[in-house]
């Protein structure tokens, strides 16, 4: 069993879901989050329209356990969604091993 985050832009949510469906995942928990981008060491501030040196974006972070079989599906689900976005924003998703489980 794998503890799986997964971080996308709110537009996203139903994409999301759809992958942890179609992995058969029924059961996880998601959390409205906002995501932060630092734009002060970057030549991106200079084309910024709001001139800010910080970007704010409304996100989700999804969790759930997800059996070690199929993990490489759901990375194969986010890498085919990223590869569709036309936008700057991903799915990320990360893994974690899970030790003991009550």
């Amino acid at each position: 069993m794998k503890l799986v985050l997964i971080t996308a832009i709110t537009a996203f949510d139903s994409e999301v879901k759809a992958i942890l469906k179609k992995i058969k995942v029924n059961t996880f928990t998601y959390k409205e989050v906002k995501g932060h981008k630092n734009l002060t060491e970057s030549e991106e501030i200079e084309n910024n329209w709001f001139a800010g040196e910080a970007v704010e974006t409304d996100s989700t972070l999804f969790y759930a356990f997800v059996p070690s079989q199929q993990m490489e599906t759901v990375f194969e689900e986010v890498e085919k969604l990223n590869s569709k976005q036309d936008i700057a924003s991903k799915i990320h998703i990360a893994v974690l091993n899970i030790e003991k489980i009550n």
